[in-house]
């Protein structure tokens, strides 16, 4: 629209360099040093299966699903 403002209420914010650094930090202090990397692989794999589930891929098995070995 013509008339329209530049920004509305529903416009995103921009993240920038510093905004994450800022989050880092929290989530850092929030959730420590050793807890972070599976939080972090956690949200990985749930965006990835998101994006496979959106396209119809599923050719990649998950280590989870792989069958155990058998010892004797």
């Amino acid at each position: 629209m013509p008339g329209a403002p530049a920004r509305y209420a529903g416009d995103m914010p921009n993240v920038g360099p510093l905004e994450l650094v800022v989050i880092l930090a929290i989530a850092l202090i929030v959730l420590g040093p050793k807890k972070l990397p599976e939080v972090g692989r956690s949200i990985g794999k749930g965006m990835r299966e998101f994006k496979e589930s959106l396209n119809g891929e599923s050719d990649r098995e998950d280590e989870d699903e792989r069958p155990a070995l058998k010892t004797e």
